[in-house]
């Protein structure tokens, strides 16, 4: 029998879960789950006698050493500034590892590490990171064995609210972390290369330089730029590509609104407001606006901000911005905190709600003597709250990579992401046949 352990019991986990117990029986698993809600363990292993729930400080490695030792694989779904100690144990251990995480600088250190003690540590295998990388590289691979040269790759992918449930002005709902919503760019320039020229944009235009994006059934969408896409040249092997931009999508609409928050000041996180606790909504928008006391709170946004477009006041509106009656009531708070409090109450899912990952890359590569462009795209919408296409895209391509890995079908040492062919193509496969899958539009090569 082969032993799974997985730390951290999560939203996100919810689906990695599911599949590892469906398939335990078949593969000889027992799936050891570690969350110190031991309740929200027990509700998702349900009956199923392959799944052990365990309640324990898994940041503590007095605690979680003895599970990883005696534990063949390892499924860290810990916030990812706990993964690198989580790894140093796996090494220490001799045991495999997969983290969906972005592979920081430390953890890249332990590379030669993981190599001589014979383990794999496989990283950004959830959504973004992970199926962007593998379904990329896919194409990638393709167009190069055609022989192709590829001269643009711009990648796009968005956590958003399914249509039917598409219901405020904004277009949009919290289906992931808030704060990291909230946060989103804040505190440095996004980079990228554009027909060979390397471009900076700083943090108060980020949202406000974007691409435009229809995808067939689904309509159209805005993408703001990530924080750095050119670290994905070398990750990709494009290191001479004059062109590679990675963005977030979000629907139309929403950039705008948000480019004013931006503008205004209620996303810094650097600082702590005096009497926060005390600031009502309107007092809080109020803080960033001139002194006038014979114009109104709605007069000095509108003329500063909105100018008269009515569509866009009324998402400031709907949202509460303008609200006067109660505190916010959060003591030495940052503005980015007291607008996601402000944020969270209106942006919130609503019980029967379904989200929605939508990803979408562009090639443009030369063929023979021809420019081609090729795009790949790829909509998934969640089951419920539970199974939700976040937890669905998240997880599943961590449970089918840790399938692979038992089985013995992916033997690669150190730290690794799934950029190789005998990795992303199985996980790829399965993905499809369980929903999750790409439609892709190949030109057609006239000779």
């Amino acid at each position: 029998m082969k032993t799974i352990l997985i730390l951290g019991a999560g939203l996100s986990s919810s689906s990695l879960i599911r599949y590892l117990l469906q398939h335990a029986g078949q593969q000889n698993w027992q799936v050891r789950i570690v969350d110190q809600n031991i309740e929200s363990v027990q509700k998702k292993i349900a009956s199923n006698p392959h799944g052990v729930a365990l309640s324990f400080d898994a940041l503590n490695p007095e605690e979680r050493r003895p599970e990883i030792e005696r534990a063949d694989l390892v499924i860290s779904m810990l916030p990812a500034r706990f993964h690198v100690d989580v790894a140093k144990d796996c090494i220490e251990l001799k045991t495999k590892l997969i983290t969906p995480s972005y592979i920081s600088k430390e953890m890249q250190e332990l590379d030669q590490a993981a190599k001589e003690a014979g383990i794999l540590i496989m990283n950004e295998i959830g959504v973004d990171p992970g199926i962007d990388h593998m379904s990329a590289a896919k194409i990638i691979d393709e167009i190069k064995h055609q022989g192709g040269k590829i001269t643009c790759f711009k990648s796009y992918c968005g956590g958003l609210i399914a249509p039917e449930y598409d219901n405020n002005p904004w277009h949009y709902k919290f289906t992931w972390n808030p704060r990291n919503v909230v946060l989103a760019g804040f505190g440095g320039a996004a980079k990228y290369i554009e027909q060979g020229l390397y471009k900076f944009i700083p943090y108060h235009e980020l949202f406000n330089r974007l691409d435009h994006i229809e995808i067939e059934g689904y309509g159209s969408f805005d993408g703001y730029a990530n924080r750095d896409s050119l670290l994905y040249r070398s990750i990709y092997g494009l290191d001479e590509i004059p062109t590679i931009f990675r963005g977030t999508l979000r629907r139309p609409g929403f950039c705008q609104a948000w480019n004013i928050l931006v503008n205004l000041g209620m996303t810094d996180d650097s600082y702590v407001l005096e009497n926060s606790e005390r600031l009502t909504p309107r007092q809080f928008l109020n803080t960033f606006l001139p002194y006038d006391t014979s114009k109104p709170v709605e007069y000095k946004f509108d003329k500063l901000f909105t100018k008269g477009n009515k569509q866009l006041y009324d998402q400031f509106d709907w949202v509460g911005l303008f609200e006067n009656d109660e505190a916010i009531g959060i003591e030495n708070a940052s503005p980015a905190i007291l607008l996601q409090h402000i944020l969270q109450k209106k942006l919130v899912l609503d019980p029967e709600d379904k989200d929605m990952i939508v990803m979408y890359h562009l090639f443009r590569y030369e063929l023979d003597g021809q420019e081609l462009e090729m795009t790949s795209s790829m909509v998934n919408i969640g089951e419920n709250q539970v199974y939700t296409s976040m937890s669905n895209t998240v997880g599943l391509p961590v449970a089918i990579c840790s399938k692979l890995i038992l089985q013995g079908k992916i033997p690669d040492l150190g730290v690794q992401i799934p950029i190789k062919e005998h990795v992303y193509q199985p996980i790829l496969d399965e993905l499809e046949e369980l929903g999750i899958g790409f439609k892709e539009s190949w030109p057609t090569l006239k000779h």
